[in-house]
């Protein structure tokens, strides 16, 4: 039977053991580096072809009950001016929805899952991957760091097929790609936290603000609350810096407070929505410069590959973070129930995921979709009072369409079907 480990407890990584299962694969180990995963962090935006694919995993009514459908996705000019309204996931004419949703809330109903399914010993907690060995015919030996209870210190193990799965710092990915070095970092620092609102503060509505230099991205993740009416509010804000600690390069837990950033903040409302406000209904914020990876020449060695951000890690541009990292574990499940050979199934899945996910990387470096802002800050620094005069309707929509083609999440696209649900391995 076939043992396939997987290095990394996070979205991809929980993706990808129930992907395997759901394909009829049995023998899955997923090792996390955290002792115990929280309904904590930030929000995230979950695209429908992502949606569509944890539809088909069975776990889109639990999602329903912690998250918000994201309706409508609004760009505004710094002076407020609105540059565009656009409807999002059922309301665009897909078929399934859009879901603005805390990132320990999805984490935490994937690991639920896993364990329902699969066993509560198939995610091992406090044990991190630190090394990789390709053995003589091809499997790996992965080198453990047991970090709490008995079993303190360090291991191997030799699965048939590892998976990293282990973000942007990736230890798997570093194996296959020694000299790579650091993340590569732009010169933005994003600062992200959560807040509680009234809902009537915050709008039912997701937006993205600012000018050239710099971003607000706000939105509500989740439903008012039946007994005091309050809503968590996601948000995130860039801006230049001059120079960032290496150290923190790919470190989403560096607090900081408030008070370093509000002030670049003030002033800042957008239909009726106050980005100071906001702020100031938070109990802290953290600190995170916006780093990438640069696109690789191959995920796979042997019987090693990589999905999620380890694989192809990308500005948080367009909510495609989260989202290319679950259709990964899917696609990579897929290629492994079609092909009895593992190494040709990862040539396969290699083969069908990296090269737009390499032009997705490239195109969030560009700022996808969020380019508009650039476009309209740059033609009316000041603002304006009719938006047809600075970018055109069809200018828009063509800058919508080309990004959502580089994602594969168009609604005609998504609107087929999953391209995933056909091959099912008997258990193995």
């Amino acid at each position: 039977m076939t043992h396939f480990m997987i290095a990394g407890g996070g979205i991809a990584g929980l993706s990808a053991a129930l992907a395997l299962h759901t394909a009829g694969f049995r023998r899955i180990t997923v090792v996390e580096t955290v002792r115990e995963i929280q309904s904590v962090g930030a929000g995230l935006n979950i695209m429908p072809n992502a949606v569509r694919e944890l539809d088909a995993l069975g776990l889109l009514d639990r999602l329903e009950q912690r998250a918000v459908l994201t309706r409508e996705l609004r760009y505004y000019h710094r002076s407020g001016s609105l540059i565009s309204r656009e409807p999002r996931g059922l309301g665009a004419g897909y078929h399934w929805p859009q879901l603005s949703i805390q990132r320990g809330e999805l984490q935490l109903a994937l690991a639920d899952a896993v364990r329902e399914r699969l066993g509560p010993s198939a995610l091992v907690a406090g044990v991190r991957v630190t090394g990789v060995e390709a053995l003589p015919d091809g499997r790996p030996r992965v080198q453990l760091e047991h970090r709490c209870g008995a079993q303190r210190g360090s291991a191997s193990l030799e699965p048939d097929v590892l998976i990293g799965a282990d973000g942007i710092r990736s230890a798997v990915r570093a194996s296959l790609n020694p000299d790579e070095g650091d993340p590569p970092w732009n010169g933005i620092l994003v600062w992200r936290g959560v807040s509680r609102m009234p809902a009537d503060r915050i709008g039912t509505f997701m937006f993205i603000a600012g000018d050239d230099r710099q971003r607000a991205v706000v939105y509500p993740m989740t439903e008012p609350d039946p007994v005091t009416g309050d809503v968590l509010v996601n948000w995130a804000l860039a801006a230049p810096a001059e120079a960032v600690d290496d150290t923190a390069r790919g470190d989403w837990n560096r607090p900081v407070p408030i008070h370093r950033f509000l002030h670049h903040y003030k002033g800042w409302e957008f239909d009726g929505v106050s980005v100071e406000e906001v702020l100031l209904a938070s109990d802290g914020a953290f600190e995170y410069p916006m780093v990438d990876r640069e696109p690789l020449e191959r995920w796979s060695c042997g019987r090693t590959t990589l999905i999620g951000d380890a694989a192809h890690a990308m500005y948080p541009i367009g909510s495609n973070g989260a989202t290319q990292s679950i259709v990964d574990g899917r696609a990579l499940a897929h290629a492994l129930a079609l092909h009895t050979d593992p190494v040709t199934a990862l040539a396969a899945y290699e083969a069908e995921r990296r090269p737009p996910m390499s032009e997705l990387q490239r195109a969030n470096r560009q700022l996808g979709p969020e380019v508009v802002i650039n476009i309209a800050h740059e033609r009316a620094p000041n603002g304006f009072t009719d938006i047809e005069q600075v970018i055109p309707r069809d200018e828009r929509a063509e800058i919508a369409a080309r990004y959502a083609a580089a994602g594969a999440f168009d609604p005609e696209t998504v609107n087929q079907g999953s391209p995933y649900g056909l091959a099912v391995r008997s258990a193995r």
